[in-house]
């Protein structure tokens, strides 16, 4: 593993900042003190900084040479809505509030980027520190993005990185093309006609057609779509009722649906809403449908990914370098990727072992109470970000 030796020698600084954010998480678009951190510690180390883009958003610029090229990283910033199992002395502060995903390591990977990039200007060009609030489900991506983040911050193509537990520290993964998928939700109100439950023929009952729904539902995926199309319709709610012997006047439906393509997700929309209508009609109720789009599906770039590979390889060595199996998890960094070229790669978290004492009973799952961030890879995801600016603003303009 090719490390390079002075982030490997500032990372216990930079784990140490880690930690503190770990102990004071905050929630998407409050992330004012992270913001606080991250823009103290690039002022301290000479980084023109600028604030506010998706409200609590912080961009670092460093330039170098006379090139007007530029690249951008991204590390998001907010942590999620749970309370925290762990009781090492860097445990969250703040009961219902914790760094569950790792958010706070990718802000450490990217400081320490930052840091040498600041210090050793190895490259001819201009590289963006972008920090990112709000990925837990605000989508603070597309407000950046909003706020004229590729306007004010002209860039060639952006990358960003996750922490991936289960995969082994020094390793990475990768995919070209779909990589994590589209994240949506729905809502359906079902109306018919309250009744005696001893007497059910008086009233239109719209449980019999909730389960109808939900399992119509299923046949989009196995009949109206290719066999080589992934697509999950999740049906994770039904509320109706108030006592046991009454028909209720009314049920909803809530859930989520996940693809890799925006064609796929028409198609399950439009079924979805035919489905509902029909069969609400035939049922003789009414039906209120209401389809959300949250993220949408994240789609690498082949040119970035061959080169991200590329780059990985040369640090971990390419046995080390996986290709990606796609997730039906969901990630905001799909917003940049619309816009312009770029690729999203996973960086191993290992099994959990490297945790203190302290932590919680579970596995060191994302999204757990008893997760912790592996500072080991603090200095192996500077050196990738390193190594990425260095090369691509070295090599011919695309």
């Amino acid at each position: 593993m090719r490390l390079i030796e002075s982030i490997l020698a500032d990372a216990a600084a930079i784990a140490s900042v880690r930690r503190d954010l770990h102990a004071h998480p905050e929630l998407c678009f409050e992330e004012r003190r992270t913001a606080d951190v991250i823009a103290g510690k690039l002022s301290e180390w000479g980084i023109p900084i600028h604030r506010g883009l998706g409200t609590t958003g912080v961009v670092g610029v460093i330039r170098n040479g006379s090139s007007n090229r530029a690249v951008g990283l991204r590390a998001d910033i907010d942590a999620l809505p749970m309370t925290e199992h762990n009781t090492f002395a860097h445990a969250s502060r703040h009961p219902g509030r914790m760094h569950a995903c790792g958010h706070d390591g990718h802000t450490a990977m990217l400081l320490a980027a930052a840091r040498h990039l600041s210090q050793n200007r190895n490259f001819d060009g201009t590289v963006y520190l972008v920090f990112q609030p709000a990925e837990e489900g605000g989508g603070g991506a597309r407000e950046m993005i909003k706020d004229g983040l590729f306007e004010r911050f002209p860039m060639e193509a952006i990358f960003g990185a996750h922490n991936w537990p289960g995969m082994q520290a020094g390793q990475f993964a990768v995919k070209s093309g779909p990589c994590f998928a589209s994240s949506n939700e729905f809502r359906i109100t079902l109306r018919g006609k309250g009744a005696h439950a001893a007497m059910p023929y008086n009233g239109v009952d719209p449980v019999p057609l909730a389960c109808q729904l939900v399992q119509s539902f299923q046949t989009i995926v196995n009949r109206n779509l290719r066999a080589i199309d992934p697509a999950v319709i999740s049906v994770t709610m039904i509320r109706a009722g108030e006592a046991v012997n009454v028909v209720p006047d009314a049920c909803e439906l809530r859930g989520t649906v996940r693809t890799f393509t925006l064609e796929v997700l028409d198609r399950i929309e439009q079924r979805m809403r035919e489905l509902t209508e029909h069969t609400a009609a035939a049922f003789e109720a009414s039906a209120e449908f209401e389809f959300v789009r949250n993220y949408p599906p994240t789609i690498n770039h082949p040119t970035e990914t061959a080169f991200a590979r590329r780059v990985m390889a040369d640090i971990v060595g390419a046995e080390n370098v996986l290709e990606f199996e796609p997730t039906m998890g969901a990630e905001d960094f799909s917003y940049y990727l619309q816009k312009i070229p770029g690729c999203y790669l996973l960086i191993g978290n290992g099994d959990g072992s490297h945790r203190d004492g302290g932590h919680g009973l579970g596995p060191c799952m994302l999204h757990n109470p008893s997760y912790d961030f592996n500072d080991e890879l603090i200095p192996l995801g500077a050196t990738l970000w390193v190594r990425m600016v260095e090369q691509w603003l070295a090599q011919p303009r695309p």
